[in-house]
């Protein structure tokens, strides 16, 4: 299944998929992560078994702040919030497929900020595009802590991944991809570390990490530098992972989505 905001986009992947693996049964549905009336009607919708959800979608250095229908900022709303919603509303398809696994994708650009507790919003700050983005790319890693940690119980693991520089859409606020020629990747190969968290028996009960080229990634106790590598501490810190699990859960329940459409376990 290929969750897409555009119906076209959505189409468009899932007759790629098909036809490349030859698997006839790939189909998409509308998802807009942004809108969390949207991510509830999905998760309401949904009544089988998941053995993988693979939270890829993002939007990157939005030029000017945004706030969604239901008041949040754009890009911590899109990359991070509504991946906790759906990730939250699927939980028992996940525990229901016996050894589900959760892939939550990040990006290098997490170690240039931790996020900041008081201000999910960006309703004190003045906005920067790059350092939102880095905020909401930390989230998703705790995202995965905390999942593995709640969830390992009922055989659900979640790691964490950079999947490189590859120039996508993503780019468009930035004036496109601006990593050095020789630390580019194609999309295949950008997609090769997401594939192995999801599918390997190599990553079989792994959970709550951080990987990019198809490794565990080094742990980072100060910053690499803007192309740098590695995983920051304080995105793999259990304290800001719970935190962040509770802060988040109260941002759904006080938003427009109904509160049974996305359960805390």
């Amino acid at each position: 299944m290929v969750a897409a905001r555009r119906d076209t986009a959505g189409r468009e992947a899932a007759a790629q998929i098909a036809e490349s693996t030859g698997n006839p049964h790939v189909s998409h549905v509308r998802l807009d992560l942004a809108d969390l009336e949207s991510v509830a009607r999905l998760v309401s919708a949904w009544d089988s078994p998941l053995d993988i959800l693979v939270n890829n979608a993002g939007i990157m250095a939005v030029p000017e702040l945004t706030r969604t229908a239901q008041a949040h900022e754009l890009q911590f709303a899109t990359n991070y919030l509504g991946h906790f919603a759906l990730t939250l509303g699927l939980h028992d398809s996940l525990a229901n497929a016996g050894g589900a696994r959760i892939v939550s994708l990040s990006s290098n650009a997490h170690l240039s900020s931790p996020v900041v507790f008081g201000d999910l919003d960006l309703r004190f700050r003045a906005y920067d595009p790059r350092r939102a983005y880095s905020e909401s790319k930390t989230a998703t890693v705790l995202l995965a802590v905390e999942a593995t940690r709640r969830w390992a119980g009922d055989g659900i693991y979640a790691n964490a991944l950079n999947p490189g520089a590859i120039a996508t859409g993503l780019q468009q606020h930035t004036g496109g991809l601006k990593t050095p020629v020789e630390r580019r990747k194609s999309v295949e190969q950008g997609a090769a570390t997401s594939v192995f968290l999801a599918a390997s028996p190599l990553a079989e009960r792994i959970g709550g990490r951080y990987f990019e080229d198809v490794s565990e990634a080094e742990v980072r106790t100060e910053s690499p530098g803007m192309f740098g590598t590695g995983v920051a501490d304080y995105a793999l810190e259990p304290r800001y992972a719970e935190l962040l699990w509770e802060v988040a859960t109260e941002m759904l329940t006080g938003s427009r989505t109904p509160s049974a459409q996305v359960r805390a376990t």
